[in-house]
């Protein structure tokens, strides 16, 4: 039960201390400057974020590492054999388990009433840290669902699971960040990782551009599906993030954001059919 333990104490030092690190590097060297002050976006995705976990935590009621330590001995699981190294089976869960955030992000941009809901990120007319917690509490709900299904499946170990989690948040916010690497190092940093140059591409108001650049941790998923495009391919001076057809809402209301899902389709990823309902 170690790893239980020490699940929600390592997920909030590792998120609030990455959060401030970022927060402090875009500060004092932004990409670009907000249209919005920093402190109003922080302020009402803050509210947002702790809606979502409050949520998740009364419908849910078992985390992602607990869940691992309960079906451990499942004689149904698929990496719980004791005839595999315990590194080997570490490994597979992570690689598969940011492959399956791979697989519910593309569906979320390919399937119409799950663009509906993802449209809540997008929507975002900036581009900082605080867009890694803007997500709708349905979103949340489902991708967390599916995780602890695939979990449950897999029956991983707990600490790859813990490490899945953490490179997951550390990643999530880094790769929202309103920053840049030095480009040799983006360079080297992107041949595994997602970095912020990378997943900006992925918020550009380009369609195209929204279709590419999936990956959560690893930018393998990009390269092998054939959804990877360099930063230097998309435009970077020139593109704009967001979505097109919102200038008039205050898209950053805490309102919006949930009933964002609700209203009008805006805009169509290029993939998915038009919801004849809208």
């Amino acid at each position: 039960m170690f790893w239980v333990r020490v699940e929600g104490s390592a997920y909030w030092i590792c998120f609030i201390a990455a959060f401030l690190a970022i927060a402090v590097w875009e500060s004092f060297r932004p990409v670009r400057e907000l249209s919005v002050v920093a402190g109003r976006r922080w302020r009402n995705h803050g509210v947002l974020f702790m809606m979502i976990a409050v949520l998740s935590a009364l419908v849910l009621r078992v985390s992602p590492v607990l869940l691992s330590v309960m079906v451990a001995d499942s004689r149904f699981g698929v990496l719980n054999k004791p005839w595999l190294p315990v590194t080997v089976r570490c490994g597979i869960a992570v690689a598969l388990l940011d492959l399956l955030h791979y697989g519910f992000h593309w569906s979320f941009h390919h399937v119409s009433w799950l663009w509906r809901i993802h449209q809540v990120h997008h929507s975002d007319p900036d581009y900082d840290v605080s867009t890694a917690v803007r997500f709708h509490p349905l979103e949340t709900l489902c991708s967390q669902a599916v995780h602890l299904v695939a979990i449950a499946l897999l029956a991983p170990p707990p600490a790859a699971v813990l490490i899945a989690e953490l490179l997951t948040v550390i990643l999530n916010l880094s790769a929202h960040a309103n920053g840049s690497l030095p480009a040799s190092i983006d360079r080297r940093l992107r041949l595994v990782f997602v970095t912020p140059d990378t997943h900006r591409i992925h918020h550009s108001r380009d369609m195209i551009h929204q279709q590419q650049n999936l990956g959560q941790t690893f930018t393998w998923w990009d390269y092998l599906f054939g959804t990877y495009s360099a930063p230097a391919n998309a435009g970077e001076e020139t593109f704009r993030t967001g979505l097109t057809g919102l200038g008039n809402c205050d898209s950053l209301s805490i309102g919006f954001m949930l009933t964002e899902p609700f209203r009008k389709l805006r805009q169509e990823s290029p993939d998915v059919t038009p919801d004849p309902l809208a």
